[in-house]
């Protein structure tokens, strides 16, 4: 079994050394160093500590903010490892995922996880529904109102532009256009899409 380590620091001004020792001390085979954000999706030198790991491997960090800036992210983090048939240490929080006590607190960070998420949505749905209740629906508001409503009609018995013209003039797309008047150029499309709005 190889402790693979991890180090990463946000900033150029930022010194990864304080990580790299612990590392080293801590018996890392191998290191791997970054500068980059813990928020960016990209970070090549994680990607490269990832597939460097072999079965029985751990993968070590210096601190778990070091691995990951949210609770999602790290928890997506520290599975794909065990995936990879690996463990995970984390030495400032003393997290050793190949441990009974380590594999409980990763546990617990996956249920903290699922808990967040089931609040969010509790959230959503709460506020929906209090927007309903106020007469507000969800979702985008409608792209034809009744004023682009009104100024399409007139732009379209003018007739001197184009269908596409006119959904320019509008702010709209031509399917938007055909989907409130179906035939724009004929008088009874016109009358019969202008009398459902009335």
């Amino acid at each position: 079994m190889s402790l693979i380590g991890y180090a990463r620091v946000s900033t150029s001004d930022q010194n990864p050394l304080l990580q790299l020792d612990a590392l080293d001390a801590a018996g890392c085979l191998k290191v791997f160093s970054e500068e980059a954000s813990g928020s960016q999706a990209d970070r090549p030198q994680l990607k490269a500590a990832l597939d460097y790991l072999r079965p029985g491997d751990s993968l070590v960090v210096w601190k778990l903010d070091r691995l990951a800036r949210s609770l999602t992210q790290l928890i997506a983090t520290i599975e794909a490892v065990h995936h990879a048939e690996c463990g995970f240490r984390s030495l400032t929080e003393t997290i050793d995922t190949t441990t009974p006590s380590g594999r409980l607190v990763f546990h617990i960070f996956g249920a903290l996880t699922e808990f967040e998420r089931s609040i969010i949505r509790e959230r959503t749905l709460a506020g929906l529904k209090s927007a309903r209740a106020r007469g507000r629906r969800g979702g985008r508001p409608p792209l034809m109102n009744d004023q682009k409503r009104s100024v399409a009609e007139t732009l379209l018995r003018d007739g001197k532009l184009t269908v596409k013209e006119v959904a320019d003039q509008i702010g709209v797309s031509d399917s938007t256009l055909y989907k409130h008047f179906p035939s724009p150029r004929t008088k009874q499309a016109l009358k019969a899409c202008t009398s459902v709005y009335v």
